[in-house]
């Protein structure tokens, strides 16, 4: 199978338990992810979450729709001032212990099973979302969140910018 970049999307930040999160789609699909892969995906996102700890209640989700009957949902979470939270869960992909093939059937992902934290396809957000933390939330003398949720990787391939 020959390696083939996918398509980015960047989406408005949404409001989820008191934390705000930016949002891309991943997708070898160019019309995008199916609306009731992300409805159900997206209701899943309060069990991700972290507790509060004073942070600034920010971070981001990458929401991947594979080539097959696969969906994966990763959330990435600021703690503890400067550090990425993630938890991660996945939908009809067996191999993951998915319970069947319906991708609109989120299960989280046990760290103790699997610790990853993405695929090729879904690891760009990271350095974009990395470099924003520092530039608008740590590096100014008063912390920017507005200016945070506003600086999102650019809509476009996976690889473009890598």
């Amino acid at each position: 199978m020959a390696f083939a970049e996918k398509y980015l999307l960047a989406l408005p930040p949404v409001d989820v338990g008191g934390r705000r999160l930016k949002r891309y789609h991943v997708t070898a699909d160019p019309a995008g992810i199916e609306p009731e892969v992300e409805k159900a995906a997206y209701a899943l996102l309060p069990d991700l979450l972290p507790e509060p700890d004073g942070t600034a209640a920010a971070g981001f989700v990458v929401l991947h729709r594979g080539g097959d009957t696969g969906a994966y949902l990763n959330t990435y979470s600021w703690v503890w001032d400067n550090v990425l939270h993630f938890a991660g869960a996945a939908a009809g992909q067996p191999a993951l212990d998915c319970p069947d093939t319906d991708p609109t059937h989120f299960v989280r992902i046990e760290p103790a099973v699997r610790n990853w934290i993405g695929c090729v396809w879904e690891l760009p957000p990271i350095g974009h979302e990395r470099d924003a933390w520092v530039r608008h939330m740590l590096a100014p003398e008063v912390p920017d969140l507005a200016g945070y949720l506003g600086d999102a990787l650019p809509s476009g391939m996976t690889g473009a910018g890598a």
